[in-house]
């Protein structure tokens, strides 16, 4: 592990986790390049502000549950590599309907759904949602982790009313503790003062 990072649960206890690009269920339909491990990592800064948006969100009934943190450069340039790859079988396909049904590939990027660059590899990035501390059950957010559609975006048509609370409550509780929106993404937070806001890192997360 890189100085400044670490592996989120260990600093963040009570968080809940599943890293999609280390499985079979991401867009892809494949684990992804330089990820060794189903586990996420952040920098140090990242773990602070993700304890006290744990704190905020246990006070309104609410879990975290993280997606995505750190993202090694090797892995944006997996999936250049995968954009430009044509479907080769029904599962292929499959994956197309559930993360990019009315888009291609290629327009994943034009529509910045995915970077050349991202954030994630800065390590103060993450995708989450929340979940019920009395259930468990994932809330109800109007749309999957990756789903690359405008029912997406913030204040997006469409969306129920209790989708959007949900929305609402995420957002209230992230941006209440130093993070910053992504517009086309309700999932996507970033923290607005990161340590490292200027460089791209590409060890494995493992």
């Amino acid at each position: 592990m890189r100085d400044g990072f670490a592996f989120v649960d260990e600093l963040v206890p009570g968080i809940r986790w599943d890293s999609k690009y280390a499985t079979w269920d991401n867009f892809t339909g494949k684990p992804v390049d330089g990820y060794q491990v189903n586990r996420i990592v952040g920098t140090h800064e990242l773990c602070a502000a993700l304890a006290l948006a744990r704190d905020r969100a246990a006070a309104l009934g609410f879990g975290i549950l993280l997606w995505d943190g750190y993202r090694p450069q090797r892995a944006v340039d997996a999936f250049l590599r995968w954009a430009e790859e044509s479907p080769a079988t029904d599962a292929e396909d499959a994956r197309k309907r559930i993360h990019y049904p009315a888009i291609t590939r290629a327009e994943m990027f034009e529509k910045g759904y995915v970077a050349t660059q991202s954030g994630h590899s800065r390590g103060s990035t993450v995708d989450l949602t929340l979940f019920s501390l009395a259930s468990g059950e994932l809330l109800d957010m109007g749309g999957d982790h990756d789903l690359m559609d405008e029912i997406s975006h913030h204040g997006a048509a469409g969306v129920s009313e209790v989708a959007a609370r949900n929305r609402s409550h995420l957002c209230s509780v992230m941006e209440s503790c130093g993070f910053s929106r992504y517009q086309n993404e309700w999932w996507h937070y970033s923290l607005i003062e990161e340590p490292y806001p200027d460089t791209y890192f590409t060890f494995p997360v493992g």
